[in-house]
């Protein structure tokens, strides 16, 4: 189970609004990036129950996950997610696409943070808040853990109404991830408008 000793850290630094980053979808064929930024105050606290069981969101199940989702929103300060868009995606690089999504996130929280938190090894460009990556963060930090979680639930809603508009693909099942069933789809069909063009296999296909 995670704690907050890392979150603690800053708010005896005398920091008071902690925002945790951290993004779903970079390693899909199809569909967005999506980041979301989580925040807590000092005297946040990780209730028993669905909050305690925030972790690394690959680790959970999708029901679970939607469950921790909406405890998540329900406790803390605030949340808000950024979506990238494939022909972004395509245009600036993943890399870049997720940071532009994680910037559009933290920009759209109406309780701003005065220090952020994210996933990976390294910082967020371009954002002028005071700023840590803690590479494997989403499974050692609770706001981070929690921010992943966000993030992939709200990547997953988008894949699933992708699948209504392109139902031969099955993004309701992999959501955009090149699973063999994805791909056979791929070799059958051609790619669909929200496949991204620079990803391989696609951009040898084209």
């Amino acid at each position: 189970m995670l704690n907050l000793e890392t979150e603690n850290k800053f708010f005896k630094l005398g920091y008071q609004l902690i925002g945790g980053v951290d993004e779903a979808g970079r390693g899909p064929l199809a569909g967005p990036v999506v980041a979301a930024c989580v925040v807590i105050g000092p005297d946040f606290k990780i209730e028993p129950g669905d909050l305690e069981l925030v972790a690394d969101s690959k680790k959970l199940s999708a029901k679970k996950r939607e469950t921790i989702f909406r405890a998540i929103r329900e406790k803390v300060l605030a949340v808000e997610i950024g979506v990238v868009s494939h022909e972004d995606i395509d245009k600036i690089n993943i890399l870049q696409a997720s940071f532009l999504a994680m910037r559009r996130a933290i920009k759209k929280l109406k309780i701003e943070p005065d220090y952020i938190l994210l996933d990976g090894g390294f910082k967020i460009p371009k954002l002028t808040k005071p700023q840590t990556a803690i590479i494997k963060g989403d499974a050692q930090v609770w706001v981070i853990a929690a921010a992943s979680i966000i993030a992939k639930v709200s990547r997953d809603w988008i894949m699933t109404e992708a699948d209504k508009e392109y139902p031969e693909y099955l993004f309701a099942k992999h959501k955009g991830y090149g699973t063999k069933e994805h791909l056979e789809m791929i070799a059958k069909y051609g790619p669909c408008p929200i496949h991204r063009r620079s990803f391989a296999p696609l951009k040898d296909i084209l």
